[in-house]
């Protein structure tokens, strides 16, 4: 390719959607990843070696707050962790887009309402081929269309779990999913959570978005291309990005979607004289607002009924969503978790196998959420190449009410024994919020567009740009949100 109109870095959800919104317009888009295309292996549906080995986790180590190092739950590769998500596509209720007051502080809301972003919620459920409805959960917010494909299916086994959720007194709904079930299972008997997609079964950024990209001629995707630094000119334009192996590339728009904390961490590195604190960081938010969703697994067990489903992640539940239930503040999502299997509890606790298989075949396995707030003081920082992720938890009161009434619906759903641990605080999953939205340029770093306030050709189109972490998924409204830049993109940067 000549030299491209626009560089993406990063084909995740952010990146590749981008990619294919700009694709039509015909000019130059070159997409860079560090990472690689998955290939089928053996691995590819093999509990131990996912859960308990690691096998596709990165060889990295970041430190916590207090100093400590982990093994972070990222993956490099082409698709991003889209490869590897539970493929929920939900959209952001519409009172996620308001200011609200939670147990733990103000969710301080959007700089615009659900109504300007619900086209581009549309747009990207068809791009991603969402499996849904819109007529069962009382906290569906206001669609244009109805979703692309109808639900996927209930096993007999959750069927029969939602009846007694409805029994308990709870709205059991259908979960809007990015899975081709029937292309998942010839693949092997297994959920999506965790599992790579090598088969084109899970509607991942690869399988949907990139693949559309690609279709056209004007687009490339260049892998092992890992990007060092971003250079901005004294006009305060991003000129150009060094690549590993590939030198200094130049495009007149650059596109940043390397998720939540590397974004960040790109940004930070590519300090200079004209920005000490590094690109897009005149509000020194860059980095700051880290939020990590509030997440327990919850296994509910009757010790005289197996549950035989195999994939199971077809129900939600939002009644708790914008209130205790009892006019109170709001506590979250419920979902339910891909199937556990012996294997997977095995490599998660302490019990020897055959206890652990004894367990999973009797558990329905839930997973709780609740919205972590943003505070500036949870954040990314580096140190040469060492990431620093220190994140500061907020609002468990209500992750722990949220979790303590499930167990008690759970319990009157006729499961005696109802077991919950929280995620590992280290562990980062639906990560977002270091580069925040916002109108003000002295406290966010991108607008509304996703268009940095300081370089008005850099876009950051990943998590990072997440005002709120609302309480459910993040995928679909990261999709959305490139869409909408997409949009403006073509229309003020194409336009001449």
């Amino acid at each position: 390719m000549t030299r491209p109109d626009v560089i993406i870095i990063g084909s995740g959800i952010g990146g590749a959607t981008l990619a294919a919104a700009l694709a039509p317009s015909g000019r130059r888009i070159l997409i860079l990843e560090r990472g690689e295309r998955l290939q089928p292996s053996p691995q590819d549906r093999d509990p131990r070696a996912i859960f308990a080995n690691g096998h596709f986790r990165p060889d990295e180590t970041w430190l916590d707050g207090a100093g400590n190092p982990f093994n972070p739950g990222n993956y490099y590769c082409v698709g991003g962790n889209s490869k590897f998500y539970g493929a929920a596509l939900i959209r952001y209720r519409k009172e996620d887009f308001e200011p609200r007051q939670h147990m733990g502080g103000l969710s301080p809301g959007w700089p615009m309402p659900y109504e300007e972003l619900e086209p581009d919620y549309t747009t990207a459920e068809e791009l991603y081929d969402a499996r849904g409805t819109a007529e069962e959960d009382p906290t569906e917010p206001w669609h244009s269309k109805g979703y692309p494909h109808p639900p996927v299916p209930d096993e007999v086994d959750i069927a029969d779990l939602r009846n007694r959720l409805s029994q308990a007194g709870l709205t059991p709904s259908s979960m809007p999913l990015g899975v081709n079930i029937d292309t998942w299972l010839e693949a092997g008997q297994t959920t999506w959570d965790a599992f790579p997609n090598t088969c084109k079964g899970k509607m991942d950024a690869e399988t949907c978005a990139l693949a559309k990209a690609l279709e056209h001629r004007n687009v490339e995707l260049l892998t092992g291309a890992r990007v060092r630094k971003l250079t901005a000119g004294d006009n305060g334009r991003v000129t150009s990005v060094e690549v590993d192996g590939h030198g200094t590339l130049c495009a007149p728009v650059i596109a940043l979607a390397a998720g939540a904390v590397q974004s960040s961490v790109l940004l930070l590195q590519s300090a200079n004289d004209n920005c000490p604190t590094g690109l897009a960081n005149r509000s020194d938010q860059v980095g700051r607002n880290f939020m990590n969703h509030n997440c327990s697994a919850v296994l509910a067990l009757h010790p005289l009924r197996l549950n035989k489903a195999v994939y199971q992640k077809t129900l939600m539940f939002n009644d708790y969503y914008n209130s205790d239930g009892q006019s109170g503040l709001p506590l979250g999502n419920i979902q339910m978790l891909g199937k556990i299997t012996g294997p997977i509890l095995a490599s998660q606790s302490h019990l020897p196998g055959p206890i652990a298989t004894l367990i999973a075949n009797r558990s329905f396995d839930f997973y709780a959420m609740s919205e972590d707030l943003p505070n500036p003081d949870s954040r990314v920082t580096v140190e040469g190449d060492q990431i620093t992720l220190d994140w500061k938890r907020s609002n468990w009161e209500a992750h722990e009410a949220l979790v303590a009434r499930l167990k008690a619906h759970l319990k009157q759903a006729g499961f005696p024994v109802v077991l919950s641990r929280p995620f590992d605080r280290r562990t980062p999953s639906h990560q977002c919020g270091t580069a925040r939205m916002g109108n003000d340029p002295a406290s966010s770093v991108v607008d509304t567009y996703c268009r940095s306030h300081d370089h008005k050709n850099l876009f950051i189109v990943d998590a990072s740009v997440l005002p709120t972490s609302a309480a459910v998924n993040p995928a679909l409204t990261i999709a959305a949100l490139a869409l909408r830049a997409g949009r403006h993109i073509i229309e003020t940067e194409f336009s001449a």
